[in-house]
């Protein structure tokens, strides 16, 4: 683990760019970005095109070090090159940005008011690969939708099984137990989520530490003894569907969590945007969630 990376990760000022859509969320990522589906052929120029909307980000002068902590890729992105470098490689040397990997496979079907992740048969090779290219962490995602005692602990106790698998290479795993905004049962499952939450964080052996992606709760600073807890390097918070501006709102009360943000970092952004008009539209997005996150 690269002692500097970890530094920054938890104590800099700043949030995490979620650069990480995948398969299934990439024709939406386009089209919000200007670009149709009658644009592209198939998955490979899909994927083109999508490389080339986050190069433009990350190349950009308004992505920098000194606001944003770090990147979460998908595995297409790491892949591929940036200038010339590895994406990782380019994300740290160049922009001193840390670099995570998205390594989950999507959800499973609804069950217990939750949806688990679906098995990583290839996780270990993917992880091996990840360090290969200089990924710091990991991330991966499962979703809670309802209060439902036996779902939470299901959804807590698969996040940090696989987390140990990514602890083992080295690896800081985000657990992502995300409570979907619209629940009608949101803030009793936040109150069922950090229970089991924190009997999880209990486990780890005192060398270990895990960052938590956790939805924006209904209850300001409802995370704070997370945030505090000796087992988390940072907590940050998704965006869930939240506009940037309520996002941002609520991300402000909730203090030491950072933002790791997607679909509210490239809101206004378009392929259509001369250099110039994007950069200053990424800026601003950069600064406003920047600000909330140094809260």
């Amino acid at each position: 683990m690269n002692g500097q990376q970890l530094q920054k990760v938890s104590s800099g000022k700043g949030f995490i760019a979620a650069l990480d859509q995948s398969g299934g969320s990439t024709p939406k990522a386009l089209q919000l970005y200007g670009i149709g589906e009658d644009a592209y052929t198939g998955d490979d120029e899909m994927f083109a095109r999508m490389h080339e909307m986050r190069a433009r980000i990350i190349t950009s002068p308004s992505f920098d070090g000194a606001r944003v902590l770090g990147a979460i890729l998908f595995e297409n992105t790491m892949d591929r090159e940036i200038e010339g470098r590895g994406t990782a490689e380019y994300l740290w040397d160049v922009k001193q940005v840390v670099p995570f990997l998205k390594v989950d496979k999507g959800l499973a079907d609804d069950a217990e008011g939750v949806q688990l992740m679906k098995p990583m048969p290839d996780l270990d090779g993917l992880l091996d690969r990840a360090v290969g290219k200089g990924i710091f962490g990991t991330k991966m995602r499962s979703v809670i939708k309802l209060a439902n005692d036996v779902g939470v602990k299901a959804i807590v106790e698969q996040q940090f099984e696989v987390g140990h698998q990514i602890l083992a290479k080295g690896l800081v795993p985000i657990i992502e137990p995300e409570v979907d905004i619209h629940s009608p049962q949101k803030a009793e499952a936040e109150t069922l989520l950090k229970a089991a939450v924190i009997e999880q964080l209990g486990q780890l052996g005192a060398d270990q530490g895990v960052m938590l992606k956790l939805t924006l709760p209904e209850v300001d600073d409802f995370y704070l003894d997370l945030v505090q807890h000796p087992r988390v390097v940072r907590v940050v918070a998704l965006s869930g569907g939240y506009s940037r501006d309520d996002a941002n709102a609520r991300l402000a009360r909730n203090h030491g969590v950072v933002a790791s943000f997607s679909r509210a970092l490239t809101e206004g952004l378009s392929a259509q945007q001369s250099d110039k008009e994007f950069d200053a539209a990424l800026d601003a997005a950069i600064a406003s969630i920047a600000a909330a996150s140094n809260t």
